[in-house]
């Protein structure tokens, strides 16, 4: 029995959760599915915009190089930026110029307004991409929190296998502007639903400081190395021009370095950068990425340019990739809770090799088909290690920046795999031989091949979260 004088405690109720959480649910999964399509639906069109728009090599590059670098260039200030205005906000923004990016992408009639709008659409997207994690992480508590973000994490593979059929069926149907244009609809619906749907939240009363100098030394550095492999294509590799590229990339990035010890709100923590974990996680990612990116480009002017086939039927040549990308994933994710990440790492790696070098020997399209689907099982593996390699093995307040870092070398991976093999393949895209085709395998294979050492740096079992990793 309670004293006269003795104070009650008050109960904490939690809050109630939002009734409409899982339809804003849906709502955001396709806004971030169309940043994800826009990556690969683009690749079955390039021959299409090619002979429309009469665009150079570079410029085909560009149009997925772009993108995927302005995207990850810019997505840990989308993150700081929502931060400071809060998620719902930068949200409806970021859609709202990707939207207004995409009409003009599809009306584009030169290269140089091709290329702007795909810049437009990755400044877009660096800004909705965070914004919409941070609402899906705010809307949802417990269980359904991690069931929301398998969801989350689950678009990255549907997205990949939709992006190759839906870019088939647009080209060969209402014609290459419409895998842009499509996002128009679309974009202007998810506004207005979630203009409505989505609770005001106050801004933080704790606002970070935006690190733009970092932003701009991470982007345009990766720039100049991005500019670097393309031209390499014609001007050779060993000029002075690819060689004066290169060393402004790695004074850029090490200005990057120095700058985000010294910045009071860093975009990232470089230290992060140094732990084993971490470092193999990005390198797994970004690798994965740059192979999954090359059999795009390779496969779309193979079986377009050197066979003569339409848009919808090199498509659904690529469909049995991308399902293998999510088969890999999908066993990966089952096994590599008891064996770590080694095994795994090691078997995605060497099945790229193999797969790679399938179409490096022959160039016949069912060799080319089963090879690359070898391969993809292999990057799907990978894509899987690469995360929980890096975000299982961190503290709990060192999730987000990660987490961050994990999307950026993703996005950037994109980038470098398109530039690498349009130069390495230069002699195939601009002409009728296969040699640029089988040059292109090559490398891949070797690429794959040289990162297996990369797969002995994974941990090989898993450790308590608890133990600090130095």
């Amino acid at each position: 029995m309670a004293l006269p004088h003795e104070p009650r405690k008050a109960k904490v109720t939690p809050p109630e959760p939002n009734p409409a959480r899982w339809r804003i649910l849906g709502f955001l999964g396709v806004a971030q599915l169309m940043l994800i399509l826009d990556v690969t639906v683009v690749a079955i069109a390039l021959p299409h915009m090619e002979t429309a728009l009469s665009l150079s090599r570079e410029a085909l590059t560009w149009t997925v190089s772009a993108y995927t670098l302005t995207f990850g260039g810019l997505m840990l200030l989308g993150g700081r930026i929502t931060d400071l205005v809060g998620g719902k906000r930068v949200l409806l923004a970021g859609l709202l110029v990707f939207t207004a990016a995409s009409l003009a992408t599809g009306l584009a009639t030169s290269a140089e307004m091709l290329v702007g709008g795909r810049i437009a659409q990755g400044i877009g997207a660096a800004m909705l991409s965070p914004a919409a994690l941070s609402l899906v992480v705010a809307l949802f508590e417990g269980d359904e929190r991690n069931k929301a973000l398998g969801i989350w994490s689950a678009l990255g593979g549907g997205g990949a296998a939709l992006g190759v059929l839906l870019g088939g069926l647009l080209t060969a149907g209402p014609g290459w502007p419409w895998v842009f244009l499509v996002n128009v609809p679309i974009g202007l619906v998810i506004v207005a639903a979630l203009a409505v749907m989505l609770p005001a939240r106050p801004a933080p009363s704790e606002r970070p400081r935006l690190d733009v100098l970092g932003a701009i030394l991470v982007t345009s550095s990766t720039a100049s190395l991005i500019y670097a492999l393309i031209a390499a294509g014609e001007r050779g590799w060993l000029t002075a021009l690819i060689g004066w590229l290169v060393l402004a990339a790695a004074a850029g990035y090490v200005l990057f370095a120095v700058w985000q010890r010294r910045a009071r709100s860093p975009l990232m923590d470089v230290r992060l950068l140094v732990r084993r974990p971490v470092a193999t996680g990005a390198f797994l990612v970004w690798m994965a990425t740059a192979l999954m990116i090359a059999v795009f480009f390779l496969g779309t002017f193979y079986f377009q340019h050197a066979r003569g086939y339409g848009a919808l039927r090199t498509g659904l040549l690529f469909l049995p990739v991308a399902l293998a990308t999510m088969v890999g994933a999908n066993l990966t994710g089952r096994v590599i809770g008891r064996m770590g990440g080694r095994p795994p790492a090691t078997a995605g790696l060497v099945l790229a090799a193999l797969g790679m070098a399938v179409p490096a020997i022959t160039m016949d399209p069912v060799g080319v088909v089963i090879g690359v689907a070898v391969a993809a099982a292999g990057t799907g593996a990978m894509f899987v290690v690469a995360s929980a390699t890096a975000l299982g093995q961190v503290a709990p307040h060192e999730a987000g920046i990660a987490s961050g870092i994990v999307s950026t070398f993703h996005e950037f991976g994109a980038s470098f795999g398109a530039a690498v093999v349009s130069s390495v393949a230069a002699a195939s895209l601009t002409g009728t031989t296969l040699t640029g085709f089988t040059r292109g395998f090559t490398t891949a294979a070797i690429a794959s091949a040289v990162g297996i050492a990369a797969a002995f740096l994974t941990p090989g079992r898993p450790q308590p979260r608890t133990k600090e990793i130095a």
